[in-house]
């Protein structure tokens, strides 16, 4: 077996990294380009074996969202492709990108995922009507965690 070049720890990118997990009350963080990567995890917390079930609604989004998410089909889900926290407008008090019952294009922006004090526009792949959404603006998300139903 070959071994591996060893690597540099970029400290400046663990603190970074650090921080976010503090600012998203995230349990860690996987950051990684090319043949590297780097996780952060807090002290004491055991790491997920599998990823989460989508949060549980509060009372004001559980009338468009209605029933247990464990029913939901997640065939056409929208899932996040990082970790971050999810935003549903453009800033507080705006109206969302979209609402359930939207019919939305292809390219259309769905949402807002903040990473690193970066907003990352989450499009629509495929054009389709918005059938649940199962965030909540300003929630954590994980990779590959369901965002959205898009039929």
């Amino acid at each position: 077996m070959a071994n591996k070049p060893k690597r540099d720890v970029d400290e400046d990118l663990v603190r970074q990294l650090a921080k976010l997990l503090e600012e998203t009350n995230l349990a860690e963080i996987e950051f990684g380009r090319d043949d590297w990567h780097v996780r952060v995890v807090k002290a004491g917390v055991a790491a997920p074996v599998a990823l989460p079930l989508p949060p549980a609604q509060p009372a004001g989004v559980a009338a468009e969202t209605s029933g247990e998410n464990s029913d939901i089909d997640l065939t056409n889900a929208v899932t996040s492709p990082m970790v971050g926290v999810v935003f549903t407008s453009s800033e507080p008090g705006a109206d969302p990108f979209v609402k359930v019952g939207d019919q939305v294009k292809e390219g259309q922006t769905l949402l807002l995922i903040e990473a690193m004090k970066v907003f990352n526009p989450i499009t629509a792949t495929r054009a389709g009507k918005v059938t649940r959404i199962l965030i909540t603006s300003g929630d954590p998300v994980e990779f590959g965690e369901p965002l959205l139903i898009l039929e």
